[in-house]
């Protein structure tokens, strides 16, 4: 039994993996397209802000400890093109030679693309030492280059989502001033605008430059001075012209699903482009599975998504690899859940916020709340912001976004409504839960349960329902 990998990121590398774990005897094979297999690219603000002192700590594991499971890795290798009649996918090598590698079963995880906004100028200077579009760890490398072999003092982040903001604090380690630019209305779009503020106000506190609502619209190289900069221009929200010049320009603005391979192979393709799968990963061509950043999540409240995420990459593997051998696990479904630092401040979000909710059918209230994450009288307690959205109709908890300090437990309370979503419990049901307290830490009541108990509170109040507990048919 041979069962190939094309992708050497979380997907591909758990497919091989639980495939060699079930079945020791199967030959395993990974096309890596580059030297790194298994990275975490979500690491690459660590290692640039200094916090990772060596880059191969980003590593999972090592390319020994891959082979050591009985894989066989095929770095720096391109794979051309997906036969699946003759169950074979075309490879070039580092040195340009072509290889047929015969496969019984396939695993697609070609992962996702970063988008390359509509800037002028940025396809010219996308390449230049002072402009990165980040996305792989040779982008990292190209990003550490910039900034040991200059003298930058100043640095522009066009996208303020997780990875730009996260950028936008190590560059800030390093003693660089920091222009934040993001398009939509706040930072941090994943959650209401605002919690995003909150966000915001804490970027400014560390003498980050914010600039919500402004697109960038050109960007160019000035020689000006001795040393060589980047000139970027664009408009404000309310059509202002705006200005700067900077060392140094990192791009962020999302990721699309990279789908080429498979779609040429004939491969169906679904929700925002992506490769359409069933729960257990398989694709419309026969003994063709993929998962991760490539294809189609399944939500829990959607049914279908794209939801980008390195959690829901190797989940998917893994129920991919196990298919690939002849199994028939499920993939049990996304929320969505993320959560990020920001200097001191921690953002995190899980389910449905209420124009989503409201998109797919429900009938959202949203309320806003706060509440301590321990007791007060204990030194150090931090408030927490939250916003709770739950179904009128039903009390169904839909979503949770949460904004507090970073000692504040903020994504183990994240991991408590995602937990609570995932069972479809009411939101009454979660001020039922059991859980600890003891005051340095928590409260009788947690601050989860305050933010359940005000949005009941207010469900009451507007007519909506209000269950005693755990609702079988929601």
């Amino acid at each position: 039994m041979r069962v190939v990998a094309i992708g050497g990121s979380d997907a591909g590398i758990s497919a091989a993996l639980r495939a060699g774990e079930l079945d020791p005897s199967a030959e395993v094979i990974v096309v890596v397209a580059d030297a790194y297999p298994n990275f975490s690219i979500c690491g690459s603000p660590y290692y640039v802000s200094g916090d990772v002192a060596d880059w191969r700590n980003l590593a999972h594991r090592t390319v020994a400890d891959l082979e050591a499971t009985g894989m066989r890795l095929r770095l720096d290798t391109t794979a051309e093109r997906i036969d699946a009649d003759a169950h074979e996918a075309h490879v070039t090598d580092a040195a340009g030679q072509r290889e047929v590698i015969g496969y019984d079963t396939l695993v697609i995880g070609t992962g996702a693309l970063p988008v390359r906004p509509d800037i002028v100028g940025l396809d010219h200077l996308g390449g230049a030492d002072a402009v990165h579009v980040l996305h792989s760890m040779a982008d990292t490398f190209a990003v550490m280059r910039s900034l040991q072999t200059s003298t930058a003092r100043t640095a522009a982040i066009i996208g303020a989502g997780y990875l730009g903001l996260e950028m936008a604090e190590a560059l800030t380690a390093r003693g660089i001033a920091v222009t934040q630019i993001e398009q939509l209305p706040e930072v941090l779009p994943a959650v209401d605008s605002e919690l995003g503020s909150l966000v915001a106000s804490e970027l400014r506190s560390r003498g980050v430059e914010v600039l919500a609502g402004t697109v960038v619209k050109r960007i160019a190289g000035d020689d000006s001075d001795l040393r060589r900069r980047i000139r970027i221009d664009g408009a404000t929200a309310d059509g202002a012209p705006f200005e700067r010049t900077v060392d140094v320009v990192l791009v962020f603005a999302g990721v699309r699903p990279d789908v080429s391979l498979a779609a040429d192979a004939g491969a169906r393709l679904g929700t925002r482009g992506a490769i359409d799968v069933d729960r257990q990963m398989r694709t419309n061509l026969t003994d063709v599975y993929a998962a991760g950043d490539c294809v189609v999540t399944h939500h829990r409240l959607l049914g279908s998504a794209y939801i980008p995420l390195g959690t829901t990459a190797h989940k998917q593997g893994r129920v991919a690899g196990e298919n690939a051998l002849g199994g028939r696990r499920e993939f049990a479904g996304s929320l969505g859940t993320q959560v990020v630092k920001v200097f001191d401040l921690v953002a995190s979000r899980t389910g449905l916020r209420d124009h989503e909710a409201a998109a797919a059918g429900f009938e959202p209230l949203t309320v806003a709340a706060e509440a301590d994450d321990h007791k007060a009288y204990y030194p150090g307690a931090h408030r927490i912001a939250m916003r709770w959205t739950g179904d009128r109709r039903t009390g169904r908890l839909l979503g949770v976004q949460l904004v507090g300090h970073k000692d504040a437990e903020v994504a183990k309370r994240i991991d408590v409504a995602a937990t609570a979503i995932y069972s479809g419990m009411s939101v009454h049901a979660v001020n039922e839960l059991d859980l600890s307290y003891t005051p340095p830490l928590g409260s009788p009541w947690d601050a989860m349960q305050h933010g359940a108990q005000a949005w009941a509170r207010a469900a009451a109040e507007t007519g909506g329902r209000v269950p005693s507990s755990v609702d079988p048919d929601i």
